[in-house]
């Protein structure tokens, strides 16, 4: 993947570690020989461009991986597009600007799989970006993403900078946000399930036909496919991230019910938004290098739910939309 990054002896700063990606890249780099720097949002708004630049110039970190943004399901895009937009736009023009100006020696922006067309034919290779018009309901998170991964472009090619970028599928588990309008299809479906099967409910409701299929990976996966290629990647075009494998919304309703337990039928409201139709990534060239992830995704989902159980009663899920 013509280029390596050692980690060894280095400083890493992880924007966003407070959310599931950032988190999960957080415990994978504690394995590597390396000083991890986080902060929390009372020391640094990456909304404050100022105070971001101040901070990088004063902690110096060699590499970051750019894991903040905000995020949501279909619901909250649609309804929120202005947030989506504007947000996203300014933290990640703030941290790769910044990472610039402080000199940082590598950096790895995280992009989203809705940058690409709605109807991409499938699997999604990386070069279909910008070929056809994006899925309406998300189109805002999915501009300010494309603007990002072009911004890192744009400093590669202008100043000769190692920036990078990965474009993960639909991620889930441990941290995920269990927000039933805000989160995403898994952990709402995993919450749905549990709490219809503690209130001895027999249905459990999903939003739309059951008919899309998506793919999914396990959190843990896709952070040491970033660490991976933050040390052996050194390119201008993206990566996409993913398993390589999709399921229907219904199939996926029907595991989560099946792991939760309580006997549940499965019921669609077709009065809620599909989305794109099917979303699959070509991960050939992530998997040329021979990576693979470790997760099956019941094996995945299994984790998650474990995590979630013992999660809820200490009051560490999180409920409420997410943070930056």
């Amino acid at each position: 993947m013509n280029g390596t990054f050692d980690l060894r002896g280095k400083k890493v700063f992880v924007a966003g570690h407070r959310g599931m990606v950032g988190s999960a890249v957080v415990r994978r780099l504690a394995s590597e020989d390396c000083e991890v720097l986080t902060a929390a949002r009372t020391e640094l708004d990456l909304g404050d461009q100022a105070g971001v630049r101040r901070w990088m110039m004063d902690r110096r970190p060699d590499a970051v991986v750019m894991a903040a943004a905000k995020v949501g399901g279909i619901l909250a895009n649609d309804r929120f597009s202005a947030d989506f937009l504007h947000e996203n736009l300014v933290l990640q023009t703030n941290v790769i600007d910044s990472a610039f100006r402080s000199e940082v020696r590598k950096l790895l922006f995280l992009g989203s799989s809705c940058i690409y067309p709605k109807f991409a034919s499938q699997p999604i290779q990386e070069d279909a970006l910008l070929t056809g018009p994006l899925e309406p309901t998300n189109e805002w998170y999915a501009i300010a993403k494309i603007a990002g991964l072009k911004l890192c472009q744009a400093y590669r090619r202008q100043y000769g900078v190692d920036y990078i970028s990965a474009m993960p599928t639909n991620l889930y588990g441990p941290g995920d946000n269990f927000h039933l309008e805000a989160g995403h299809v898994i952990p709402a479906l995993m919450r749905k399930a549990h709490e219809a099967r503690q209130a001895g409910r027999k249905t459990l409701q999903v939003w739309g036909s059951g008919t899309p299929m998506r793919e999914f990976l396990y959190v843990d996966d896709a952070a040491d496919a970033l660490v991976f290629l933050l040390k052996a990647y050194s390119g201008e075009g993206h990566v996409n991230v993913g398993s390589g494998q999709d399921i229907t919304i219904a199939e996926l309703a029907r595991m989560v019910a099946s792991i939760v337990g309580g006997d549940m039928e499965i019921a669609f409201d077709t009065t809620k938004p599909d989305g794109t139709p099917r979303k699959l990534l070509d991960v050939s060239r992530l998997f040329a290098t021979g990576w693979r992830p470790r997760y099956a995704l019941r094996g995945g989902l299994e984790q998650t739910y474990a995590w979630f159980i013992r999660n809820i009663e200490a009051g560490q899920i999180r409920l409420t939309a997410p943070e930056s």
